[in-house]
């Protein structure tokens, strides 16, 4: 008996829908503007496309058409996240003020501060002129380093909450977050936050099938370690003194012992392992690899925006 007329169309409709929301689906990642643009199978392969490039746009999508159609700047059909064009979202007051290709980031620049003012533009130019006619200081000062433009001096230095920067070292905070940490069943997600709109920084859900806050917060500054340059300084900001200690110090006992303690195997070896591998390479090339610690979900910007990709990333999963 032939299918009633509609039928095909709304057996695609469910089936298509099903796709988008299956977790396992394979993603497209395509890269618009990059080291290298073009369409890639992994994250880990977009994201050494576009880290660190000044500018890059990028975006994950469920078709290798959608994907390539991105990369040669036509609309896709259906992108991953139903979007269909680059939106700019303009922070004029917010906690890291600046313009923004993604709603993910620009709420980080916005969670928890009093009074912001924000806005979505279909136009850079738009968004530009946003944050002209209502940014602060602070956002005169960003817009001009993102856009290497005078729109007139700033008429004093504007505080921040967050550390000052030191001369030629990457300021980097790491955050851990695992719903249900303990328990059966837990998620976990890693985050890695180098600065407002900065293209290196990370929300993805802890890989492994143990999902805990300690492993979460220690992937994450493993993550950190490897998204720079072996000759570029850094410090690791980070509210886990656990994680701060095993890389530091009780590695050295550890070590001694074959890695055992009264209880048993010391648990997460391999990720001290794998962070001490990165830091003894940094080492022998002469570059600082410095760790501090920062109090958690208190005043601290950047701990605040690192916590809130390790949430987001733990819903991910």
């Amino acid at each position: 008996m032939p299918a009633k007329k509609g039928q095909a169309s709304g057996s695609t409709a469910t089936t298509s829908k099903k796709r988008k929301m299956d977790p396992n689906a394979q993603k497209y990642y395509a890269v618009r503007t990059g080291k290298r643009p073009g369409v890639y199978l992994t994250w880990n392969e977009c994201q050494a496309q576009t880290a660190g490039y000044r500018g890059a746009q990028y975006k994950s999508f469920l078709s290798r058409s959608d994907a390539q159609a991105f990369v040669e700047g036509r609309n896709p059909s259906t992108a991953s996240d139903g979007s269909q064009e680059v939106r700019y979202y303009a922070v004029a007051v917010g906690r890291d003020p600046g313009i923004y290709t993604n709603w993910e980031a620009a709420s980080v620049a916005i969670t928890g501060w009093k009074g912001p003012k924000y806005k979505r533009f279909d136009t850079r130019k738009d968004a530009i002129e946003f944050i002209r006619t209502h940014g602060n200081e602070a956002a005169q000062k960003v817009l001009r380093e993102q856009e290497g433009q005078e729109i007139g001096p700033p008429a004093k230095k504007f505080r921040r909450s967050s550390p000052e920067a030191e001369p030629n070292i990457q300021c980097i905070y790491t955050d851990g977050s695992a719903r249900g940490n303990g328990r059966v069943g837990a998620v976990a997600g890693v985050g890695v936050y180098f600065g407002a709109g900065d293209p290196r920084n990370i929300s993805e859900p802890l890989e492994g099938e143990v999902q805990t806050n300690q492993r979460a917060e220690l992937t994450a500054m493993l993550r950190a370690v490897e998204g720079v340059p072996i000759d570029q300084p850094i410090r690791i900001y980070s509210d886990s003194k656990y994680s701060i200690s095993c890389v530091t110090d009780w590695y050295r006992n550890w070590e001694k012992n074959n890695w055992r303690t009264k209880e048993g195997p010391v648990k997460n070896k391999d990720l001290i392992e794998a962070i001490r591998a990165k830091i003894e390479e940094r080492n022998a090339a002469g570059t600082k690899t410095l760790f501090e610690w920062v109090k958690g979900h208190a005043s601290d910007a950047g701990n605040v925006a690192a916590d809130a990709l390790a949430v987001s990333g733990a819903i991910r999963k």
